[in-house]
C-alpha cells in the first residue's frame, strides 16, 4: 500500500485532482477580487506555506543563494508568465474555447519535450494517444457550451493561450533539468512566492488595490487555493525530478483535470448533472490514458531489449 501511495501514477492523479478543485475556488475569489491580484496573493501564500512547513530554512537560503538566477527564471516562466498569459488570453475569448485550448496543453508539453530530451520523442502511437485525449477534452467542452467567437480580439486571445501552453511545456522541462542540488520543495516555494509577488505588483497599476473587507467564503476559497497550489506543485516538481519519469507522459495525466472537475460539479452544484457529452468525453480520455500507458510500456521494453549486452 505504501509503495502505491508513493507511485508516480497515484501522485500524478492526486495532483491533478487537487488542480481540478481550483475552478470553484477561483470562481468565488473573482467575485470579490481582480484576477492578477487574487492570483498573486494566492500563489505567494502557497509558496510561503511550503517554506514554513518544509522547515529546513538554512538549506533553503543556501540553495537560493547558489542558484538564484535559475530560481528567478523559473518563477518568471512557471508562475508569472503562465498566469499573465492565461488571464489575459481568457479575458478575450469565450470561456468554453479557453477551456478547450488549456485542456490541450499536454500536446504542447509533449512537443516541447520532443525537442528538449533525447528519450522523450513523439512516436506515432504516443501522438495518437495524446490526440485522442485532446478530442475527449473537446467533447466535454463542446457538450457543455457552444464555442462562438465574438469581438475583434479573439485571435489575440487564442494566440496568448497557445503561447501559454508552450510556456507550460518549457517550465516542465526546466524543472526536469533543474540542478539536482536544489530540492523540489525549494523550487516550488520560491517559484510560487516570487511569481505571486510579481503578479501582485503588476496588478497594482493595472487593477488598483483592493483590501476588502471580504466575506468568509472569500477567505475560505483563498485558503483552499493556497493549500492546493502548494501541494499540487510540490508533488508535480517532485515527479518531474524522478529518474525515468518522462515530461510528456506525466503531463497526459492532466487530461483528468476537466474530468474530475465535471464530477465534482455534479456532486457539489445543484444545477449540474451528468450528460451524454461529458460521459463520452471521459470515456475517450480513459482510452487515451490506456493507449499512452501501452505506448510507454512498449517503448520501455524496446529500449531494454536494445540495451541488453551482447552475449
Amino acid at each position: 500500500m505504501k509503495n502505491f501511495l508513493q507511485s508516480t501514477t497515484f501522485l500524478a492523479i492526486l495532483a491533478c485532482w487537487l488542480w481540478s478543485t481550483a475552478f470553484t475556488g477561483v470562481k468565488i475569489g473573482l467575485e470579490y477580487h481582480t484576477p492578477f491580484q487574487f492570483a498573486g496573493i494566492r500563489f505567494f501564500l502557497a509558496g510561503l506555506l511550503i517554506f514554513i512547513l518544509w522547515g529546513k530554512w538554512t538549506r533553503f537560503f543556501r540553495a537560493v543563494k547558489a542558484h538564484y538566477k535559475f530560481i528567478i527564471l523559473l518563477a518568471l516562466v512557471q508562475v508569472f508568465a503562465q498566469y499573465a498569459l492565461f488571464y489575459s488570453g481568457l479575458d478575450l475569448i469565450p470561456g468554453s474555447l479557453g477551456a478547450m485550448i488549456i485542456g490541450s496543453s499536454p500536446l504542447f508539453v509533449a512537443i516541447v519535450a520532443h525537442y528538449a530530451f533525447n528519450n522523450d520523442k513523439m512516436t506515432p502511437l504516443k501522438t495518437i494517444s495524446i490526440a485522442i485525449g485532446v478530442a475527449g477534452i473537446a467533447i466535454i467542452t463542446l457538450g457543455r457550451t457552444k464555442v462562438e467567437l465574438k469581438g475583434e480580439y479573439e485571435l489575440l486571445g487564442i494566440s496568448l493561450l497557445l503561447i501559454n501552453n508552450l510556456v507550460a511545456g518549457y517550465a516542465n522541462v526546466m524543472v526536469s533539468k533543474s540542478p539536482k542540488t536544489v530540492p523540489p520543495m525549494i523550487l516550488s516555494s520560491t517559484s510560487l512566492m516570487i511569481g505571486g509577488l510579481l503578479l501582485f505588483l503588476v496588478s497594482i497599476p493595472v487593477e488598483g488595490i483592493n483590501f476588502g473587507p471580504f466575506p468568509a467564503e472569500y477567505y475560505g476559497a483563498l485558503a483552499w487555493l493556497s493549500f492546493l497550489s502548494a501541494a499540487a506543485i510540490s508533488i508535480w516538481y517532485t515527479l518531474l525530478r524522478r529518474p525515468g519519469v518522462k515530461v510528456s507522459i506525466l503531463n497526459v495525466w492532466k487530461f483528468l483535470i476537466p474530468v474530475s472537475g465535471a464530477i465534482l460539479s455534479w456532486i457539489i452544484l445543484e444545477n449540474e448533472s451528468p450528460d451524454f457529452h461529458s460521459i463520452l468525453g471521459m470515456v475517450v480520455i480513459a482510452i487515451s490514458l490506456l493507449a499512452l500507458n501501452y505506448a510507454n510500456r512498449r517503448e520501455t521494453k524496446n529500449r531494454l531489449r536494445n540495451t541488453k549486452p551482447v552475449q
